[in-house]
């Protein structure tokens, strides 16, 4: 009997291991494209840093870049760095599965445990339909957006037909993606007053930001919220909390402030201050000069960075179920209540566990990065800490001073996207091995905690 060779699927003992080497191998194979020639539009070739800096921030859909994107890179770059948001807002292992599917019309056992990691399904029988829908629901998503802003920047803008479906389908997949990354040297600080580009950019970010189970719980029984899951309560309460008290902080500290909401009008500062409410949760755009903020509003946005969006979407940080789960048990505590329970329903301890490590584990990531980048970098604490927050959490807001970081704070930001992409849960178990299961209980004993 013959035996079959091991395939590289075979290589890897847990789903997370292949999410993160996919993730990785992306950004390699765009670091070799924006090296080319041809990428940069001055010619000659990129520096190693900047390629692999843009590729990483493009993948793990982060939008802090090194220099403006417009100038340095050609149509060509631009395209691939279009192409390398799409793959991290789909995901590598959502891309795959659909290869797989059209290649050979079926699923293997293992390439649905693939899929079903990346796309945070509860079922591995739905992986096949929810790629299908993610797929669909992205593209048709990125396809409206695009025709607004296309529309927009022919009719309010002059734009030529070509120039305007490039720059409405460029933006469109950054929005959808939350990925931030703008073809223009300020972002989008020029259309801080333009409802027609904001609004639209803004619901892209908020949409993909929610998350695709949520997302599809959303349009099945929206007219039904007592029917929603625990998830799709939690994301759209939290998310609607978050967006009203950013929106309210930023009027109430900016309004004045000359650098940012002082010199618009009011319908611009409302505009602009929900515009900016929304950018933190991920999406990484900006109508206003963040480094002209207060230092109360750069705290704020600090916090709004770190809480993120939803679950198995294109937004970063702890997200908003890990923030919205950690009040529940933290009052359940406060209580003395021996279980967790979110509505109708009990909390499971798994769940608990879980909640606590990504939340202990992002802080103390960006506790020591904070710390690193500081010897790195002359900069103050407010700045840096903001810098360093906005790479893990993939958000791609900046103060200004990537560009100035040393390579090796360059490089310290670099891989804070990657693992703030991928999540460190999913890096720690990629990591092992092999999974462990304790055969035995110890004696329980009780610790004075506090």
């Amino acid at each position: 009997m013959r035996l079959r060779a091991p395939s590289l699927m075979d290589r890897f003992h847990h789903p997370a291991q292949v999410v993160a080497t996919g993730f990785g191998v992306a950004i390699l194979i765009g670091t070799g494209l924006l090296l080319l020639p041809i990428a940069s539009a001055g010619g000659g070739s990129a520096s190693w840093t900047t390629a692999l800096f843009t590729s990483t921030s493009s993948v793990s859909l982060t939008g802090l870049v090194l220099v403006d994107t417009a100038a340095h890179w050609s149509v060509f770059g631009e395209v691939v760095i279009a192409g390398l948001m799409q793959i991290g807002g789909l995901g590598i292992m959502t891309l795959a599965t659909l290869f797989t599917l059209v290649v050979a019309g079926r699923l293997g056992l293992r390439a649905r445990m693939f899929a079903q990691a990346e796309t945070k399904t509860l079922s591995m029988s739905d992986v096949r339909r929810v790629v299908r829908n993610v797929v669909l629901f992205s593209l048709a998503s990125e396809a409206v957006v695009a025709s607004m802003l296309a529309l927009r920047f022919m009719i309010g803008y002059g734009e030529p037909f070509g120039r305007a479906v490039y720059l409405g389908v460029f933006h469109a997949v950054s929005a959808f993606n939350n990925a931030g990354i703008a073809l223009w040297p300020d972002n989008l600080m020029k259309f801080a007053t333009d409802p027609w580009i904001c609004l639209p950019i803004a619901a892209a970010v908020i949409v993909g930001g929610l998350g695709f189970p949520v997302v599809f719980e959303l349009v099945r029984s929206w007219r039904h919220p007592r029917r929603w899951t625990v998830l799709a309560r939690i994301t759209v309460g939290v998310t609607l909390i978050l967006l009203l008290a950013g929106t309210l902080v930023f009027l109430v500290t900016e309004w004045r402030n000359p650098r940012t909401l002082g010199q618009l009008d009011d319908s611009g500062k409302l505009l602009a201050a929900f515009f900016t409410g929304v950018m933190p949760r991920s999406g990484g755009f900006n109508s206003i000069d963040v480094a002209g903020m207060h230092p109360t509003s750069l705290l704020a946005t600090d916090v709004l960075m770190f809480i993120g969006g939803g679950t198995a979407g294109t937004a970063g940080g702890i997200k908003v179920t890990t923030f919205g789960l950690l009040a529940f048990i933290i009052w359940a505590e406060l209580r003395g209540e021996p279980r967790v329970n979110v509505g109708h329903r009990r909390l499971a301890e798994s769940a608990q566990r879980q909640v606590f490590a990504i939340t202990a584990i992002s802080v103390g990531l960006v506790v020591i990065s904070t710390y690193a980048l500081l010897a790195l970098t002359p900069h103050n604490l407010d700045r840096v800490l903001f810098e360093v927050i906005s790479a893990f959490c993939t958000v791609g807001l900046s103060t200004g001073i990537t560009g100035d970081a040393t390579p090796a704070g360059q490089v310290l930001l670099a891989i804070l996207m990657f693992v703030g992409r991928i999540g460190p849960l999913t890096l720690g178990s990629a990591l092992a091995l092999k999974e462990r299961t304790r055969r035995y209980e110890l004696p329980e004993e009780r610790v004075i905690v506090g």
